[in-house]
């Protein structure tokens, strides 16, 4: 993998399909192929996934920050890699699984990494780029980012996009992108509760690190257990979530963290009555 990573000062160095730059406790991972408006080739879900794998793995980190360079965020899988492989003897079929296969690995990665990952979009983000934003833990979009699911409008449903897609946002606003393949804007990504905020047009990043910053201050040990019982309990039911929140409480009240924050809190507030 090629990616480029910062020295310590914080400045990135070296080419590739990602530019990785470290700002404080907070990992900043670029997708930098903007002449293919940053699409999800299979190079570039490899580098990505690596890159993830790579921050999930570093304690020092305590959020990344997804974004884009140049006009797109990411506008999907590279379609013309996809019809090139259409050449092959089995018209493309073993690359398509090996394609499909390393793209779901890469966004289940951010999923089971550790820390919050928060996308900074502007400019589009379409099809496999519309769900590496729904896979992501949060999203901060630019006034001017537009969304889509548009893969019906040239034979393609978008299946895996629909995963992300539909566990983010309600079944009719999911089927509406899907079945439609119409943009959304901002301000509507936002209504459906694709994204969290929508920042000014060009600021999608800054409101990003900003975010970022503040989770970070958060205690590293507390976050990662809480990102990671927040998606389990949603797979349960009713009864078995409550059922296993209430084991997570119990190993989180015997942290040390908890012990020192509840100690803090109640050694200033003051004794009822």
């Amino acid at each position: 993998m090629g990616v480029s990573m910062s020295n310590p000062t914080g400045t990135s160095i070296g080419m590739s399909l990602l530019r990785i730059e470290d700002r404080g406790p907070i990992r900043v991972i670029t997708l930098s192929n903007p002449a293919r408006r940053n699409a999800l080739s299979l190079a570039m879900i490899g580098e990505l996934h690596a890159a993830l794998r790579a921050a999930g793995g570093t304690r020092a980190i305590r959020a990344v920050i997804l974004t884009g360079e140049g006009p797109a965020f990411c506008a999907g899988h590279d379609l013309k890699e996809i019809q090139a492989a259409r050449v092959m003897p089995d018209k493309g079929r073993a690359f398509f699984v090996e394609l499909m296969a390393a793209c779901s690995a890469m966004m289940l990665e951010i999923r089971m990494m550790p820390q919050p990952v928060i996308a900074a979009i502007e400019g589009i983000a379409t099809a496999a780029g519309c769900q590496l934003v729904a896979s992501c833990d949060l999203a901060i979009a630019g006034a001017d980012a537009k969304f889509a699911t548009p893969g019906v409008n040239i034979g393609l449903f978008c299946s895996t996009p629909m995963v992300a897609l539909s566990r983010n946002v309600t079944n009719k606003h999911a089927m509406e992108m899907l079945l439609t393949g119409e943009m959304i804007d901002a301000a509507t990504a936002h209504r459906f509760a694709l994204a969290n905020r929508v920042a000014a047009a060009g600021e999608a990043f800054a409101t990003a690190l900003d975010l970022a910053s503040l989770i970070a201050a958060k205690p590293a040990a507390v976050v990662t257990l809480g990102k990671e019982a927040f998606y389990r309990q949603k797979e349960m039911s009713l009864e078995a979530a409550y059922s296993y929140t209430s084991s997570v409480m119990v190993e989180n009240m015997l942290m040390r963290e908890a012990g020192e924050g509840i100690g803090a809190f109640v050694g200033k507030t003051p004794s009822p009555g």
